[in-house]
């Protein structure tokens, strides 16, 4: 099978992750953790991650003239992506995200955004001819909304499927005519909360919220419920995937290593339901690693990791 194009545009961050005990407390220190600092960005993060599972990816970001964006691109090469369309800007820095995770795999995070915000519609215009001739278009929201429905517009007029991670979410509904370019929406309960109005915690409440979110304009809707699993509608069907058990040791990009994987599937022809089950191996893997492009399998790995789970 040719492996799928997609472009992915979003956000691009260096990530410096403590993993403790336990998260502090506000106004309290807590001492004797492990330091990691990895490449990250939602945006990156779902780059890397369908670049790993085969695809033929194409990241457009905007990073700065720093230590930290040299290091971002030199990286995504790496790892075989298309780096063409990365911006570099003289008067902001690379972002930056501080994460903390405790000894259960949760986590808190805070971003200092610098490039990210500043990449426009003209600079995805400028990357429009490589997204018309892909079989994906991935977008979040670590970039200018106004971006994001620019790039959603763009592939939308030459029938390219469009998969938007809605991270972070507003405090409210998405506008109508971005959700009408969308093919696949996929929050997490916590966003789908945001985004809806409704408390989501199990099958029945994402199953209300992916109802409220279908009317508003999207044509199938994906919301994850962490190591509960996910639940899927594309209006007429709907179902629930169970995620596979692990042991958790850090969480960050877990729900980008399923968009990745997601957006992957869908690419490569998989309905909806397969393409689920997929992205719950790909995201479970994940969690069983620190950091986030570190924690992201390989396409040989995921298989591997599918066996043992249909050996349980």
């Amino acid at each position: 099978m040719t492996a799928p194009r997609i472009v992915v545009v979003g956000s691009s961050n260096t990530d410096m992750v403590v993993k403790s005990r336990r998260l502090p407390a506000p106004g309290e220190t807590v001492t004797g953790g492990q330091f990691v600092m990895a490449a990250g960005g939602k945006g990156a993060n779902q780059a890397v991650a369908a670049a790993r599972l085969g695809a033929r990816v194409t990241l457009v970001a905007k990073v700065g003239k720093d230590m930290f964006g040299e290091q971002a691109i030199a990286n995504y090469r790496h790892e075989g992506i298309v780096t063409d369309f990365i911006l570099r800007d003289s008067e902001r820095h690379t972002g930056v995200a501080l994460i903390l995770v405790d000894d259960q795999g949760e986590n808190l995070i805070s971003v200092a955004s610098g490039a990210n915000h500043a990449l426009a519609p003209q600079d995805v215009e400028a990357a429009g001819e490589q997204i018309r001739q892909s079989d994906m278009l991935l977008l979040q929201l670590e970039i200018p909304l106004e971006t994001v429905a620019f790039a959603a517009r763009l592939a939308a007029r030459s029938a390219v499927p469009v998969v938007l991670d809605p991270a972070p979410a507003p405090a409210g509904p998405l506008p109508s005519e971005l959700l009408e370019d969308v093919a696949c929406l996929k929050p997490n309960e916590t966003e789908a909360e945001r985004l809806t109005g409704i408390r989501v915690d199990d099958e029945p409440s994402a199953r209300r919220a992916a109802e409220k979110l279908l009317a508003a304009g999207a044509r199938q809707v994906v919301i994850t419920l962490g190591a509960k699993g996910a639940f899927w509608s594309a209006g007429n069907r709907s179902g629930f995937a169970a995620a596979p058990r692990v042991e958790a040791l850090d969480s960050t990009a877990a729900g980008d290593a399923f968009t990745g994987a997601l957006a992957c599937a869908l690419a490569k022809g998989a309905d909806l339901p397969a393409a689920v089950q997929y992205a719950n191996l790909v995201g479970a893997l994940s969690v069983t690693r620190l950091g986030a492009q570190p924690s992201l399998p390989t396409e040989d790995e995921v298989q591997r990791f599918a066996s043992q789970v249909a050996g349980v």
